[in-house]
């Protein structure tokens, strides 16, 4: 199935392989040394063990024998948050199954999961990017413990995924595997709620009828149905061997669902250090797993949010990941998919077409996989050109369609919707910037305008209702990075830029900031870096400098002559003066840079 291994993706994975030699041996060497002391149960003192195992019934003697392996559950279950109420039900399933494994099964602890879709443009948003590392320190403390032989992570959403990857790296030496719940059932079609956001924006409806479309877009238990960041985290952890093959667009609630995670069960239970099958994460973090992510992200168009995740989740398993890396691999990898912002379909409608599994046919075809790697399925990436089937109650996995079953949707790579990958490196006077094209139309992709300059983007929300915005030009949000305010996500200006386009108005957006996964066609230079809190030339615009954003080139440059000579811009105040804020200042003050990952504990 597999052609040659592509140039490209075989040059940036030796460079990947050279840059990250010392700080992977050193990670291997310590992984290698926690698994020495495997099972850990024979090393707790009797009062340990008792402690552990006091609350588990009639599993209480297999966990004292320590011949058994125990699964620990690691969980970002809520019933706030539609992805991971689905999970409420998981703990119990996973220790029936474990049970008939022979096996035990505990909740470890559970980390918080918060929702982008609530918090966006609202005070809670400034914790977006710091909660990956909070939970990623949570599932530390659940698995200190050091009881476990194996775990199973359940998480699905935008920070909530890669945090739970950085703990699983940084607990390396355990097998794991990623259980998810599936995208709720297509409601609302997702093109027709963008209209309604730029109608209720441009003052053609009311609240009411946007309450009503809102609520008939996210309507029942499951992720979001358009492919941001929750639905790409899915993809990546199928491209990195950490899902079972064609597991992440199964609906909740339905048989193979519970099925599938069943089989997980058993599947990383067998992989545990107690048996012949010793399969520990951290082996299947590799360097080769991660450029499998990357191209499986420009392939399907995923989000711009993934670049600065999986940098971070890389340098836990001792893998130095460059924006370098995503701008060369987005250049030979074309895009096969077209899913919602990218397109009309949904996750549903694109998972009926062929899916990712139609995906990794056609990657694996064409050179462009590393097939050769160690998944919790089994060692070789073919096996996920495939689809479970539910056959008289037992799960069957079964060759992928070879056709596309809607070529709106998804395509063969002879035939991409376009040579290359959705995600691109800007680089310029500026800074540096990543920006996604798979949405944006090519005759909106080069613009040169005046800066309108804002500090919040509440303040460009006032400005659009003032009726300031009349001709073409590029609205520069700063001190929105890591640094200043924890780079929140400037998804609700979406709607206001887009009608704006509408009118035939020219218009791109530059912040410092991050847009959710469902940034659409207005053009968006984001991860500005240096960011304005950090002295960046961001901070030195004023309005009216002439900005020249082009993504072909892949170039974005201030023309005015004399903008690099004025002082800072005074940083604004914080825009939500709350006391719950203080409590994050350690992580704004140590947080790194949006290009090494934007991380305060790595």
């Amino acid at each position: 199935m597999s052609s040659p291994l592509n140039e490209t993706v075989a040059a940036v994975t030796s460079r990947i392989v050279r840059r990250s030699l010392p700080a992977r041996a050193r990670y291997l060497d310590s992984i290698e040394r926690m698994a020495e002391t495997r099972p850990a149960r024979a090393h707790l003192a009797c009062g340990n063990q008792a402690h552990a195992y006091a609350a588990s019934g009639s599993s209480k003697l297999r966990l004292a024998e320590g011949a058994a392996p125990n699964l620990g559950i690691v969980t970002a279950y809520n019933d706030m948050l539609s992805a991971h109420q689905p999970y409420e039900d998981y703990p119990q399933l996973i220790r029936e199954a474990a049970s008939g494994f022979g096996a035990t099964a505990q909740v470890a602890g559970g980390v918080p999961a918060m929702c982008d879709g609530v918090t966006q443009g609202q005070p809670g948003m400034e914790l977006s990017l710091f909660s990956r590392d909070v939970i990623a320190l949570a599932a530390a403390v659940a698995l200190s413990h050091n009881t476990y032989d194996a775990v199973a992570y359940l998480g699905v959403c935008d920070k909530i995924v890669p945090g739970l990857v950085i703990a699983a790296a940084k607990f390396g030496h355990l097998p794991g595997i990623f259980l998810p719940a599936g995208p709720m059932t297509s409601g609302m079609t997702n093109d027709e709620k963008a209209r309604k956001r730029q109608d209720f924006a441009a003052g053609k409806i009311g609240r009411d009828e946007l309450m009503k479309a809102e609520m008939a877009a996210y309507h029942g238990p499951g992720t979001c149905t358009f492919y941001g960041t929750a639905n790409s985290n899915q993809m990546l952890m199928e491209f990195m061997g950490l899902h079972l093959p064609g597991t992440s667009f199964v609906n909740p609630g339905t048989p193979l669902r519970r099925e599938l995670t069943a089989v997980g069960v058993r599947r990383v239970l067998s992989l545990t250090a107690l048996g012949n099958r010793y399969r520990p994460i951290g082996r299947l973090l590799s360097e080769r797993a991660f450029v499998n992510g990357m191209v499986g992200l420009m392939a399907t168009g995923g989000s711009t949010n993934l670049v600065i995740h999986m940098t971070a989740m890389a340098r836990a398993a001792g893998i130095c990941i460059e924006l370098e890396d995503f701008s060369d691999l987005s250049g030979v990898v074309p895009l096969l998919a077209r899913v919602y912002p990218n397109g009309l379909a949904d996750v549903n409608q694109f998972h009926a077409a062929g899916g990712l599994g139609f995906v990794f046919a056609e990657l694996l075809s064409e050179g462009l996989l590393h097939e050769d790697v160690e998944t919790v399925h089994g060692r070789g990436l073919a096996k996920y050109a495939t689809e479970p089937r539910l056959v008289d109650g037992a799960v069957h996995w079964e060759a992928s369609a070879r056709d596309s079953l809607n070529e709106s949707i998804v395509r063969a790579a002879d035939r991409p919707f376009a040579a290359n990958g959705g995600i691109r490196l800007l680089e310029g006077n500026l800074g540096r910037a990543l920006i996604k094209v798979s949405a944006v139309k090519p005759e909106h992709g080069k613009i040169e305008a005046p800066a309108r300059v804002f500090s919040d983007q509440n303040a460009v929300k006032e400005a659009f209702a003032a009726g300031e915005f009349r001709s073409d030009c590029v609205v520069v949000v700063r001190f929105q990075g890591p640094k200043f305010n924890g780079m929140p996500e400037l998804h609700s200006l979406t709607p206001l830029l887009s009608s704006l386009l509408d009118r035939g108005i020219k218009v791109a957006l530059v912040t410092d900031g991050r847009m959710s996964g469902a940034s659409g066609k207005v053009p968006a230079a984001i991860h500005v870096s240096p960011e304005a809190a950090e002295s960046g030339l961001l901070a030195k615009l004023a309005d009216g400098d002439i900005l020249r954003l082009d993504c072909d080139a892949g170039t974005i440059d201030v023309t005015s002559p004399g903008a690099a000579l004025r002082a800072d811009a005074k940083p604004p105040l914080p825009a939500h003066d709350l006391p719950w804020r203080d409590l994050f200042e350690n992580f704004r003050s140590n947080v790194g840079s949006a290009s090494s990952g934007a991380s305060a504990i790595a």
